[in-house]
């Protein structure tokens, strides 16, 4: 089969003949559709995240179809159409697995980075670890559903109850996907982007923000609580001038520069932080049947295996609307 392939950090990822996943008896093999740009993508090629598999085939916002069953795969008919996000296996067993926490498992392994991911035409993975998808939704608007909207979707729910003035600190792939959800169950959305970024903040308003401007302005309301998508430690800081009493702030990001120092003062008076961490099964099953029962749009730019370096340097440099989006249909089979 053909594949992108990561040879080393800060290398250009090469699209070239690998030898097809061989399953292991829960897996099943899928036919990549798309396959979304995620930022912890961007991470891993910089060099940012420790110990990727290398070489290493990235990807972790994946739809496509079941075309082969492992032996003990039931679960998944042949031809099921599925989602494989980030979280690619748990041990089950582990002190995290056994509180419900499988986001934290101490033997998790990551689809695009401990396995190999969907920058290919083939993927393999844990049938147990797939969401089975439905709905009329197209595979390329669903792609950024299954890491920006999920990781999304934790770190809006790590918020808290009763916000009612909801701040989005980087308006990008996560950050048009949980506004529009914000906005529909009735919470004021502020978004805030890079400073002068006039047609991110225009995007953000014809979503439904309430107010938007630049990371270095102030709402014209503190915040009730707010997210921060942008992998800029300086913004936690910001986030929590603007945020009220009571209010917190979570770091949605799985990588992020240093926190500056602040004064205690703007955590006083009951503010917190926290950070998000990696997904689980629940958190989708729970998000996707939101996201089913909202007109929620995802903004996609797609690009053509062949121009995924492109892609990558877009989505770095923010000149993408919404999401990029990786669309293997248009590849002809080398199974």
């Amino acid at each position: 089969m053909h594949a992108l392939v990561l040879d080393g950090p800060g290398q250009a990822l090469v699209w070239r003949t690998v030898p097809q996943p061989q399953l292991l008896p829960d897996q099943v093999l899928v036919r990549v559709s798309v396959c979304g740009v995620c930022r912890t993508d961007l991470h891993i090629i910089d060099g940012e995240l420790e110990r990727p598999k290398l070489p290493l085939i990235l990807g972790h916002e994946i739809v496509g179809t079941v075309v082969e069953r492992g032996a003990g795969a039931r679960r998944l008919s042949i031809g099921a159409r599925v989602g494989i996000p980030w979280l690619a296996w748990t041990d089950q067993s582990c002190t995290y697995c056994q509180r419900d926490q499988e986001n934290l498992c101490l033997h998790a392994r990551f689809t695009g980075y401990d396995a190999d991911g969907g920058y290919a035409e083939y993927v393999a993975a844990h049938e147990a670890f797939c969401f089975p998808l439905q709905g009329q939704r197209s595979d390329a608007d669903t792609a950024p559903l299954l890491c920006a909207g999920l990781i999304g979707y934790r770190s809006w729910r790590m918020a808290g109850a009763h916000v009612e003035r909801l701040g989005i600190y980087g308006f990008g792939a996560a950050g048009h996907i949980i506004a529009q959800m914000a906005v529909h169950l009735g919470q004021h959305v502020y978004a805030f982007t890079r400073p002068g970024d006039l047609e991110g903040q225009a995007f953000a308003r014809e979503l439904g923000a309430r107010w938007a401007g630049g990371s270095d302005e102030r709402p014209p309301q503190p915040l009730d609580a707010a997210l921060v998508f942008a992998p800029v430690g300086s913004l936690v800081v910001a986030a929590l001038e603007a945020t009220d009493r009571g209010g917190t702030v979570v770091c949605g990001g799985i990588h992020m520069s240093d926190i500056p120092a602040f004064p205690y003062r703007l955590l006083w008076q009951e503010r917190s932080v926290r950070s998000v961490a990696n997904l689980t099964r629940r958190d989708g099953e729970e998000f996707l049947q939101l996201a089913s029962s909202l007109p929620i749009r995802t903004f996609i730019q797609r690009f053509e295996p062949h121009a995924a370096n492109e892609a990558v340097a877009s989505s770095r440099s923010g000149q993408i609307t919404g999401a990029a989006v990786l669309d293997f249909g248009t590849q002809e089979s080398s199974r």
